[in-house]
Parts: structure tokens; sequence; C-alpha cells
């Protein structure tokens, strides 16, 4: 059981370390214990947002060049805006590859979307049916769909924000109920249904058309209308291409409580892109345990293999953060549950947040994470591992959430550590073949 390189987690850095690997002819393995943070995400790339100052940023490359003169240790200064705007590049053109376009702003700023809250968030990457707010919004109203019988999208609190925001509060509103033939079949309840049972249904050809239908008598082609996030299932972008098709309508999907299909949608999409390069994913397991000698990681022991070591000349570890395990807190503090890697936290737990939930500065707890060199190679006791790489959201000195930069920093730090081991092994190469 031996690889070039094994990468231990399967959220978008996880896939991307593991992605680059494979198309440059490196023998990968994924582990991933369960469902990633995707399903629960956006399903936008968030690239920077917002400096640790808290002033915001309109375009996020040149917002990495001041942040890494603010926050040194930050992920982004370790790997630069350079190698940032080449990762999102990379992860944009694999992803339209294979058949999920990202669209961002033709200047590189970020653009606003409107959240399931009415709020507006700012982000850099958003699929194809996501209305990108700048600074006018010019549609005659705004028709907001309610799905009778789904208890995850409250359309009267998203219009009730929105009339809050100045660039909307003019423009009319309204709130269309649309009824899904084949709802009552499937529930037990009025509330019940969730986004993924919706998509299902839609499939048959009597709820498609009755849903199709609804909507061309409701709204025109001066309105934007913002609908949940419901069509997925493998081939959500599909769907809504038909369903844009087939009603003319300008459309602004918006995520739903998990699952998310538009998470989701992105997690299919690096899946299989991921196996069809030829990807080992061994999905379902846990790494307990490793072998570590002379400043390498030389093998990991999982849950399922038990005493059946995998060898790798690299590894990449991407396991998240508390949501995913990745980083485990407790009353003594805050530890890297798999191999006990050096981590950066404060221990007087009173010091681990600030006094109100929604402050303006970040909540110090976030920043928590694992330390690294500026290669991304963490330390354990002190000592740096060489072989071993460390990506996403376990990483220290960063907030993604106050900063907005939860993507970006997954996809940029995969591409920083992977760029390392491709060069090692092209060089290998090189040698070899002049010893030949």
């Amino acid at each position: 059981m031996k690889y070039d390189v094994i990468i231990i987690g399967a959220g978008i850095a996880g896939y991307s370390a593991g992605i680059r690997c494979l198309q440059a002819g490196l023998k990968t393995a994924l582990i991933s214990q369960g469902q990633s943070a995707l399903h629960f995400s956006s399903g936008s790339i968030d690239v920077l947002a917002k400096l640790p100052s808290g002033q915001l940023v309109d375009y996020p490359f040149q917002g990495i060049t001041q942040l890494s003169e603010q926050e040194p240790n930050h992920p982004y200064s370790k790997v630069g805006a350079s190698t940032c705007r080449q990762a999102l590049s990379w992860f944009q053109a694999t992803l339209q590859q294979h058949g999920l376009p990202l669209k961002q702003q033709m200047d590189d700023s970020n653009h606003w979307r409107i959240t399931p809250l009415g709020t507006l968030k700012a982000t850099w990457l958003s699929q194809p049916y996501v209305y990108q707010h700048k600074k006018l919004c010019d549609f005659k109203r705004l028709v907001l769909v309610s799905i009778e019988g789904y208890r995850d999208f409250q359309p009267p609190m998203l219009q009730d924000n929105l009339r809050y925001l100045p660039e909307f509060s003019t423009i009319p509103s309204t709130i269309v109920s649309i009824s899904i033939p084949g709802f009552t079949e499937l529930r037990h309840n009025p509330h019940e249904l969730r986004s993924i049972d919706i998509a299902r249904l839609l499939k048959t050809p009597t709820a498609w058309q009755a849903f199709c239908d609804q909507l061309t008598q409701a709204a025109s082609g001066d309105d934007l209308v913002i609908l949940p996030a419901i069509m997925g299932n493998g081939d959500g972008l599909q769907l809504l291409n038909k369903l844009h098709s087939t009603t003319g309508l300008t459309l602004h999907e918006v995520p739903t409580m998990p699952p998310s299909l538009m998470g989701i949608r992105i997690e299919e999409s690096l899946n299989r892109t991921f196996l069809s390069l030829g990807g080992v994913h061994l999905k379902g397991d846990k790494v307990c345990k490793g072998e570590f000698s002379h400043q390498r990681l030389n093998a990991i022991y999982t849950k399922n293999l038990t005493d059946m070591p995998l060898y790798a000349d690299h590894f990449v570890m991407a396991t998240g953060s508390y949501f995913s395990q990745g980083l485990a807190a407790n009353h003594q503090g805050i530890r890297e549950p798999v191999f006990e890697l050096d981590m950066s936290c404060i221990q007087d737990r009173k010091q681990w947040r600030n006094h109100d939930f929604f402050a303006q500065h970040p909540h110090p707890f976030m920043g928590f994470g694992v330390t690294t060199t500026a290669s991304l190679h963490p330390s354990r006791q002190a000592e740096v591992i060489n072989n071993l790489y460390c990506c996403g959201s376990m990483l220290a000195g960063y907030d993604p959430v106050f900063e907005g930069c939860g993507g970006g920093v997954a996809i940029a730090t995969a591409y920083h550590a992977t760029s390392q081991i491709i060069t090692q092994y092209q060089a290998q190469a090189s040698t070899q073949e002049a010893l030949v």
C-alpha cells in the first residue's frame, strides 16, 4: 500500500491537493472520514472580503498584499498574492473542464451575493445562477419563490431584510407560493421536506412542468427570481439551464439549510474529477496515528485498515477546523487530534472569545490552529516534519468567517503545498534521466 502522495481530508483543500497531484502523474490516495463542510457551504468561493483590521476589500488579490503587511503569519502571507491568483485560476479551469463553470467579475473585484437572510455577502467566484450584485440593481421587481411544505427557506425574512438595503429599498418585491405535485406522498407533516426531497421530485415530468408553469405565470423577464437551491442530486446545473431556457427568467439561487445542494454540487464535481484521473478514495475511514522518524512521516494507520500501514513519500493534511474535527477543543486547550502537531493558541479560555458574539474584530479562537513554516510544513514537539504539509482551515493565523477567505485559503494552500511536491518529483525525474 505505497503511494507517492496521501491526502488526509476531502474538503476543498483535500480534493484540490489530490487533483493537482494526479494531474502531475503522481499515484495519489485520498482518505475521508465523512461528509465535508461543503454540505454546509454557500457554493461560492470567498477569496478575501475583509482585512484583519476590519477594512473592506474590493480587489482580493490586491488585498492579499496589504494583508501580508498586517499579518505576516497569515496563510496568504506564506503563499503570496501571485500564487493565490494562479491557484484560483487553476481551480476555476479545472471545474469548468468538468462541468461546473464558476464566474467572477471581469475586473477581478469581489461581488455581492444575496444570502437566504436577505443580506449581502462579498465573494469572488459564484455559480452560474447566482446574481452578482455590484452597485446598482436594475430589475423592475424581485420575485421570491416560496415552496409549499419546504421549511428551510423563509422568503418573508429575506424580503424584510432586503428592504433595509439602500440599493433594494425602492425595488418592489413579491412572494410567490409554488406547490409541487407529489409532496403529499413523501411527507408525514406539512413541514418536513428538505432540499434533496424537492430535487428528487423535480426529476419527474409532472412536477417539473408544474414548477415551470407556475414560475412563468408569476414572473417576467424584467424580474429577478430568487429561489432556494432545490436542484441537485448530480444534475443541478443542467436542470437550472433547462429552467432558464424554458421560462426565460433571470434566476438567483440561494443556499439553504443543510444539505446545501450548491455546496454538494462543488463536492460532486471535485469527486468526479479526482476519480476520473485515477485517484484512490478511501471513504469512511479515519487516520488514527502515524510513524515518524528523522523529521519525516513514514506511514499512517487508519481505523478500517487496523494494523496495515499506508506508506507515501509525501502527505498532505487537510482535516479542517473544529466542525470537521480537524481541531479538538476541551477545557484543557485546543489540539490537533491525529498527530498532535504543534499549535498556536491561547491557553486562558477567558481570552478565547470577544465579549459580544457579533464583534468588530475576529474571535481569537477562530485564529487558533496548526503552526507551519512558510512551506506549510507543520512541527511535532518542535521538530519540523519535512514531508508533511497542512492546508485549509486547520491552519493558524486567520479567521475565514470574519475575513471572508475560507475557500480561497483552502485552494491556495493546497496549490502551494502540491507545487512543492510536484517540483521535487520533477527534479528527481530529471536527475534519474540524466543518470541514465
